[in-house]
């Protein structure tokens, strides 16, 4: 350890330490919300939806956002699903599921009861995705797909990974489970697996594949990113067209006379966002959450975001992109046009209010920092001349009770004069008023059914400790009307969330020792698969036999790896394993990323910050491959013509995803090489003679 820098370090932070202590509260305020929601995009059946902190239950509204403690119910004839920028999950019936934590590295979900179907597309690094039972906590590994059940008493959960790779924990031990593995772990004191034979796909599994290849073949995706969420939808309600000043956009279809952005739909309260769009129509979600409105060629367009590129920022979600305009006692706004800056209401950072604009639009950074420093520090309102201000029929007014209460707008649409709106001031952020109960539970009807008080108050395992429960709705409402309407901060809200039970306890596992793999299992490409000690694993037996924790020895507890993380692997069935269905079409994930190479500023002498500088640089150069590959397949998946040459293509593209780690690999190694002989090469080469035996400059020679 080099004690000098240790010392100055240690003398920054003492320096540090007394602004650090008066100023938690404010970087908290600044730190802004989660950059993600998930959406429910499909209700079939009788599902009930509550809200974080209410005990109400009320009949969800497709395209609402759902976020940490959200809480969802499928009855015995229900069916929904949830959309999030890397995943998708599908509710079977008689099921309850949650959000434990849905923030930017982390999706955590309870699971109650019922059936799960999860498809992971793409898992970042460092990203937690968690699957949180009665009786264990699943963990995913890897892209994949998995179906997990919890039995009606709780007791016991069925993993079933038709492609992927996950770790089960809970009762003190963890279980690696890996593609095409079928297995039941019963109980809660002490876990034991036992393996399950390959049942047929049913029902519910089939409208899930049903729901996979309607994304798998979605047009759009030639023209939005990945981390839209709803961008599959668009295909059959509209078309794209390229534009000589917006690049190519979507014209929806079927709309009625007059119909603007943000009329069909109502303002629900959502937090930490408050105000949030909820659209009416099918294809409502991507268009009123990211990108930009404009009227072009006659009629209005979604301008998307702007592609990935080499500085590229993931989509980030916005509750609604609108500037408010002043018009009495009514509540009136317009869509934000292309270029335009988008200003949150809610307390946010200056690199958040930067990435929320940079993600959605084409905007230079200068503009929204003066835009920030403007409105948010300042507080002070400038002119802004925005695009679709004087579009006909583009401002779109409510009165102050239906935009409070989640009323429907277009039954509600206040008439005001052209001039009137020409005149009014433009405000960029949301009104600062109150919502009623009314908004927060959405303009739903009480919900006709509700899970039963024993699945309500099932505790469930977690490997992940999550975040406190969100305080009741009453207590929240008190603090917004307390901050004169305003969405609350972090700091304010962490005020009154103390002393808030959780509905359904969690118990964090503790932590746990690793059992054997079971089976041979596929491992990462370019690594051999071995168990927690380091050995290859055993070939299968004829008959699997349960593992129970008797079974292992202990073994130091390994979480999972992200590094563990490449795109989705082929299905290939174990020795001696049932026979696996036919591979499903599989969207092509991203490549692995190389390993993330250490910052220069931490280098002990120049040889070393040189050798760090040198793993930048190819790092960067990598970085730039594994785009350009999944470029291509991306570009390659779209123009799949059947079925046979999906399946060739995918192939192709998992060959081509090992060979590209395979080459990072070999990179790696060859500089590791290098510089070590480097290193060796200037330790053996003798100092220069007007150096030997004078001291260092700076310091003086010892008697």
């Amino acid at each position: 350890m080099n004690i000098a820098r240790t010392g100055r370090r240690l003398r920054l932070l003492g320096c540090l330490g007394i602004a650090i202590l008066t100023s938690t509260a404010a970087a908290a305020d600044e730190e802004g919300p989660p950059t993600r929601a998930a959406r429910l995009a499909f209700v079939a059946g009788n599902v009930s939806f509550q809200p974080a902190g209410t005990s109400d239950w009320v009949a969800p509204y497709v395209n609402r956002p759902l976020t940490t403690g959200d809480q969802l119910w499928s009855d015995n004839d229900g069916r929904a699903e949830l959309q999030l920028d890397g995943s998708m999950l599908r509710v079977s019936a008689n099921t309850a599921i949650s959000f434990l934590n849905l923030d930017d590295n982390t999706t955590q979900v309870q699971l109650s009861s019922g059936t799960l179907i999860i498809r992971v597309r793409r898992l970042s690094d460092g990203e937690t995705y968690e699957v949180d039972t009665p009786n264990l906590a699943f963990s995913v590994l890897r892209p994949g797909l998995y179906r997990l059940s919890v039995d009606s008493s709780g007791n016991s959960t069925a993993i079933a990974i038709r492609s992927g790779q996950g770790e089960v924990t809970g009762a003190g031990v963890a279980y690696p489970v890996y593609a095409n593995e079928n297995d039941v772990f019963s109980g809660t004191d002490q876990l034991v697996e036992n393996p399950a034979p390959e049942t047929a796909a049913d029902a519910f599994e089939a409208w899930s594949v049903e729901r996979d290849n309607r994304w798998d073949r979605s047009s759009s995706a030639r023209y939005v990113s990945p981390d839209v969420v709803g961008s599959a939808d668009l295909d059959s309600y509209g078309s794209w067209t390229a534009t000589p000043e917006y690049g190519t956009v979507w014209f929806p279809r079927g709309l009625e006379a007059g119909w603007a952005p943000y009329r069909n739909g109502h303002w629900a309260y959502v937090e930490p966002w408050g105000y949030t769009w909820v659209d009416d129509t099918p294809w409502g979600f991507a268009p009123f959450h990211y990108g930009r409105w404009v009227w072009v060629g006659g009629g209005w367009a979604w301008v998307p975001p702007p592609p990935p590129g080499p500085a590229y920022v993931p989509a980030v979600y916005a509750p609604a992109l609108v500037a408010w305009v002043g018009v009495g006692a009514g509540v009136a706004w317009f869509a934000l046009g292309p270029r335009e800056v988008y200003v949150p209401s809610y307390p946010v950072s200056r690199r958040y209010m930067n990435d929320i604009n940079v993600s959605n639009t084409t905007v230079n950074t200068t503009v929204v920092t003066n835009v920030y420093n403007t409105t948010i520090v300042n507080k002070t309102v400038t002119n802004v001349t925005y695009v679709n201000r004087s579009v006909p029929g583009a401002v779109v007014a409510t009165s102050s009770q239906a935009f409070t209460s989640a009323q429907p707008v277009a039954r509600n649409i206040v008439k005001i004069d052209t001039q009137a709106v020409a005149r009014a001031p433009v405000q960029a952020t949301a009104p600062a008023v109150v919502p009623t109960k009314q908004a927060v539970l959405g303009a739903a009807r009480a919900a006709a059914r509700k899970p039963p008080a024993a699945v309500q108050q099932r505790a469930v395992v977690a490997r992940t400790a999550p975040p406190a429960t969100p305080p009741p709705l009453e207590r929240r409402l008190a603090a917004i009307r307390s901050n004169g309407g305003k969405p609350l901060s972090d700091a304010q809200l962490r005020q009154i969330t103390t002393n808030t039970p959780r509905a359904a306890a969690v118990r964090v596992a503790p932590p746990p020792r690793m059992m054997p793999a079971r089976s041979t299992a596929p491992a990462a490409p370019g690594h051999a698969a071995v168990t927690q000690s380091g050995a290859p694993p055993k070939p299968p037996e004829s008959v699997n036999p349960p593992r129970t924790p008797a079974e292992a020895p202990a073994a130091k507890s390994q979480p999972p790896h992200p590094a563990a993380r490449p795109n989705e692997e082929p299905r290939a069935a174990a020795a001696g394993s049932e026979p696996s269905p036919p591979a499903r079409p599989v969207h092509p994930s991203e490549a692995p990323a190389p390993p993330k190479p250490a910052s220069p500023s931490i280098a002990n002498s120049a040889l070393e910050r040189q050798h760090l500088q040198e793993q930048q640089r190819l790092a960067a150069q990598q970085n730039a491959q594994r785009q350009r590959l999944q470029q291509q397949q991306e570009a390659e998946h779209q123009q799949l013509a059947d079925k046979a040459h999906q399946q060739q293509l995918e192939e192709q593209h998992r060959a081509q995803t090992e060979q590209l780690l395979q080459k990072h690999t070999q990179e790696q190694h060859a500089l590791q090489v290098q510089q070590e002989q480097e290193r060796k090469r200037q330790a053996s080469e003798p100092l220069p003679k007007e150096r030997k035996g004078q001291p260092p400059p700076g310091r003086t020679q010892p008697p």
